[in-house]
């Protein structure tokens, strides 16, 4: 069974009360359960993790590439500054989804610029707790467990 690794970043612990109009009123937790849903039906295997912290991320990020095939990431606003979580992506070996709730390159003109995507196999943003969904299929294809 293929296992997943779920890295959320800075401020996604407080997902239904911070900005609803903007991220909803799901929970963090309301996403992992949709999640975790899922990846029974998919045959995969899930892992959650948060941290407001960008070197815990980084960790974390080492951690999907030794102990996982391959991790889903929303680094949240440290998308739109971290070198070190871009480089923590390109130096494990397994494949990691860039996903966001909203869509970064219709909101203001400093989240435009991701340092992730470049990193990423794949981006998936704008569709809301679907962005993780959606990224979580791309994990249940076949031969999906080695960077592009």
């Amino acid at each position: 069974m293929k296992r997943i690794l779920v890295i959320n970043g800075p401020n996604l612990d407080i997902l239904g009360q911070r900005e609803p109009e903007l991220y909803g009123r799901e929970t963090l937790g309301d996403i992992n359960g949709n999640l975790e849903a899922l990846a029974g039906r998919l045959g995969l295997g899930l892992e959650f993790f948060q941290s407001n912290h960008e070197g815990t991320l980084v960790e974390a990020i080492h951690r999907a590439g030794r102990e996982f095939d391959g991790a889903i990431l929303n680094a949240a606003a440290y998308t739109h500054t971290s070198l070190a979580i871009r480089d923590a992506v390109l130096a494990i070996p397994r494949p990691v989804i860039e996903v966001h709730l909203t869509n970064p390159a219709a909101r203001d003109g400093f989240r435009k610029t991701s340092y992730l995507s470049g990193a990423a196999v794949g981006v998936v943003a704008g569709f809301g707790p679907r962005s993780y969904e959606l990224a979580l299929l791309w994990f249940s294809e076949p031969g999906r467990v080695a960077k592009a």
